[in-house]
C-alpha cells in the first residue's frame, strides 16, 4: 500500500482542534451514539465545539483555571467534551476507571488533590451512594451527566452538566485567532493512576504537549481520514482509546460510540465504521466468530479456495476481495476496511487472516508514561510480528542484555521523545527508577530491533500481567486481598495461560499457613478450604481481577535479604 503524507497543523492543542472543527465543518456529524430507546443520535462538530467553548469559559468563571478535575463513567461525548475543557480552561484532567470501587475514588481524589469530579450518565445514577461514602466530600464541584432521572440540587457544588454549560454561555471567550496561535501546554495537564490500590498505584503526569505529539504521529501512520467513521469500543480513560479518539478528531472524522463490550459486533451493524480500536481480544474473536459460521454452513472449503484466488487476483492487480467476502464482511457492517490493535501481545497470523477478508490490521505498542504511543505498525510498510517503528514523536532503543535463539540482540525497550511523561506525582524513588542516567525511558519491556528499526516485543520485565482484553493487572493489588485470607501464609499472583491456549488468567500460587489446619489435613483439603475463600473474595473485585485458578505448594518461596520473594523465579 503506497504511504500517503497526512498532517494535521491546526492540531496544536485540543481547544484548536474542537475549534478548527467547528469552523471548517460545522455540520459533519462529530458523534454518533445510542439513546435510551436505542434511537441514533448526532452531534455535529459545531454543537460538540459549543459544548466545549461553554465549559472552558464556565470552568475559568467558576475559578478551577489551574485546579484539578477528576472525569469518570463510560464514554459518552460529554466525557470527551469535559477533557477537552478541564486541559483548555488550564487545569489537570484526571481520568478514572469506571470500576474503581468508592474507596479508591476517593483515596485518588485525595492523592491528585483534586477539587471536582465530573460523572456520566450512568455513574450519576450512583451519586446517592458515592456521597454516602464521602467520595465528595473535599470536593468544590460535583458535576452530574443527565442519568434520566429527576433529582434536586442538595448543595452548592452539585450541577447538571447542561447546567455547568449553561453557565459559560455568553462569556467572552478568546478570539479564533489566538486559539489558533497557541501551543500546546507543557506543564502537568492530566493525571492517570494505574492500576492498584492507592498504596501501590502510582500517577502518572502527562502534558498536552505529550498528547498532541502522539495525535500527530497516529494521524501519520495510520490509515484514517477525514470520511472515515470509527467505533469507539475501549474505555475512554485508557489513553490508547482516548489519543486515538483525539487523533481521529483531528482528522474531522466521525466517532461512533459503543455502548457496551458485549453489543461490539451488533453496533458495528448499526454504525458501519470504516474503522476500529481494539485490543487483540477482539479480533481473536471476530475471527473465532468468522470461522464458527462458516464451518456451520459448511463453507470452509469454499473460502479457503475463495483466498486462493483473491490472493492470486491481487498480484495481477485485481482486488475482488470486498466482493468475494462481502457475506463476512456484512457482518461487521459491510464498510470495515481497517483495525488497529493495540494494549496486548497479538498473534501474528491475524494480520494475514484480516488481510484476505480486505481488512487491513496493524499492530501498535505504547505504555501510559509514553501517553501512550511508541510505535506502530504503518499500514504502508507493515511486518509480520512487528509493533513498527519507533513513531516520529519519539526514539528506541535496546538495552542489550543477550542474543536470542534466533541471534538478536535482546535488552530492555528504552524511549526518549516529547511523547515521554513528565514524571510520577510526588515519587521521586519511582522517577530515578524508571528513568536511565542519561534519561531515557525503561518500558519495562524486553525486545529486539531489526535493521529497519521495527520493533518486535518478546517479554515483559514488569510484573504488570497483560490480560488478552488489554486490561493491566499488578500483582501486588490482588497480593494485597489475599493478605486477609488467613490462610494464607504467603502468595503470588501471576498469569497463567489456559489449557496450553493464549487466554491468560490470573492465577494464585499459594504456600498455606498451615498452623492453621490440624497437623493431619490433607493437602487437597487445604486446597478446597483456601479456593472457596478466595472464591468469597472475588466478588469483592471487578471481574478482570479475579482469581481464576489456584495452585498450592509446600515450601515456602525463596527470598531475598529483605524478606521480599524473588517473584522472577516463581514460574
Amino acid at each position: 500500500m503506497k504511504k500517503i503524507e497526512k498532517d494535521v497543523p491546526h492540531a496544536k492543542t485540543l481547544r484548536a482542534i474542537a475549534k478548527y472543527n467547528a469552523v471548517k465543518r460545522p455540520e459533519k456529524v462529530a458523534f454518533r451514539y445510542l439513546g435510551e430507546n436505542k434511537e441514533i443520535i448526532e452531534l455535529t462538530y459545531g454543537e460538540y465545539g459549543e459544548v466545549v467553548e461553554n465549559m472552558i469559559c464556565a470552568l475559568k468563571a467558576g475559578g478551577f483555571e489551574g485546579k484539578r478535575i477528576a472525569i469518570i463513567g463510560e464514554t459518552c461525548y460529554e466525557w470527551i467534551a469535559s477533557y477537552y475543557a478541564i486541559i483548555s480552561a488550564g487545569a489537570v484532567a484526571i481520568p478514572f476507571d469506571k470500576e474503581l470501587a468508592y474507596d479508591q475514588i476517593r483515596g485518588f481524589l485525595d492523592v491528585a488533590e483534586a477539587h471536582g469530579i465530573i460523572m456520566s450518565p450512568k455513574y450519576s445514577q450512583k451519586y446517592e451512594e458515592l456521597k454516602a461514602a464521602g467520595v465528595f466530600d473535599n470536593l468544590e464541584l460535583v458535576v452530574r451527566v443527565d442519568d434520566g432521572t429527576e433529582w434536586t440540587v442538595e448543595d452548592e457544588k452539585l450541577v447538571k452538566f447542561s447546567e455547568f454549560v449553561k453557565r459559560g454561555e455568553g462569556l467572552e471567550r478568546e478570539s479564533d485567532a489566538d486559539i489558533m496561535r497557541k501551543q500546546s501546554r507543557g506543564d502537568m495537564s492530566i493525571m492517570l493512576f494505574t492500576s492498584g490500590t492507592t498504596g501501590t498505584s502510582k500517577c502518572v503526569m502527562l502534558s498536552e504537549r505529550n498528547q498532541i505529539a502522539c495525535v500527530k504521529s497516529a494521524v501519520k501512520a495510520t490509515d484514517f481520514y477525514e470520511h472515515d467513521v470509527m467505533l469507539s469500543v475501549l474505555p475512554i480513560h485508557h489513553t490508547y482509546e482516548l489519543t486515538i479518539n483525539v487523533a481521529i478528531q483531528s482528522l474531522g472524522a466521525t466517532v461512533c460510540i459503543n455502548d457496551s463490550l458485549k453489543n461490539v459486533v451488533k453496533s458495528m451493524g448499526i454504525f458501519k465504521p470504516t474503522g476500529i480500536v481494539i485490543v487483540p481480544l477482539f479480533a481473536t474473536t471476530f475471527q473465532k466468530k468468522i470461522m464458527d459460521s462458516v464451518r456451520k454452513k459448511g463453507k470452509e472449503t469454499q473460502l479457503k479456495l475463495g483466498m486462493a484466488a483473491s490472493t492470486a487476483a491481487r498480484k495481477v492487480g485485481f482486488d475482488m476481495r470486498r466482493k468475494l467476502f462481502s457475506e463476512i464482511l456484512s457482518a461487521f457492517g459491510g464498510n470495515l476496511r481497517k483495525i488497529i490493535c493495540g494494549g496486548a501481545a497479538m498473534n501474528p497470523d491475524l494480520m494475514k487472516f484480516f488481510e484476505n477478508l480486505g481488512i487491513t490490521l496493524c499492530e501498535g505498542y505504547g505504555i501510559t508514561e509514553c501517553s501512550p504511543l511508541i510505535a506502530v505498525n504503518p499500514y504502508y510498510a507493515r511486518k509480520k510480528g512487528s509493533v513498527g517503528p519507533a513513531c516520529d514523536c519519539c526514539e528506541a532503543r535496546i538495552d542489550a542484555e543477550e542474543v536470542d535463539e534466533n541471534g538478536n540482540l535482546t535488552g530492555e525497550i528504552q524511549v526518549r521523545g516529547e511523547n515521554v511523561m513528565l514524571g510520577y506525582y510526588k515519587n521521586p524513588e519511582a522517577n530515578a527508577d524508571v528513568f536511565t542516567e542519561d534519561g531515557w525511558f525503561r518500558t519495562g519491556d524486553v525486545g529486539h530491533m531489526d535493521k529497519d528499526g521495527y520493533l518486535y516485543i518478546t517479554g515483559r520485565c514488569k510484573s504488570v500481567i497483560v490480560l488478552e482484553n488489554g486490561k493491566n493487572v499488578f500483582p501486588e493489588e490482588i497480593e494485597e486481598y489475599l493478605e486477609d485470607v488467613k490462610e494464607i501464609a504467603e502468595c503470588v499472583v501471576v498469569g497463567r495461560k489456559r489449557d496450553g491456549g493464549e487466554e491468560v488468567v490470573l492465577t494464585a500460587v499459594v504456600y498455606p499457613d498451615f498452623n492453621a489446619y490440624e497437623k493431619d489435613a490433607d493437602i487437597a483439603d487445604i486446597a478446597s478450604d483456601i479456593k472457596e475463600k478466595i472464591t468469597a473474595l472475588n466478588k469483592k473485585l471487578p471481574s478482570f481481577k479475579q482469581i481464576r485458578n489456584i495452585e498450592i505448594r509446600k515450601t515456602e518461596f525463596e527470598k531475598t535479604t529483605t524478606r521480599k520473594i524473588k517473584r522472577f523465579l516463581v514460574k
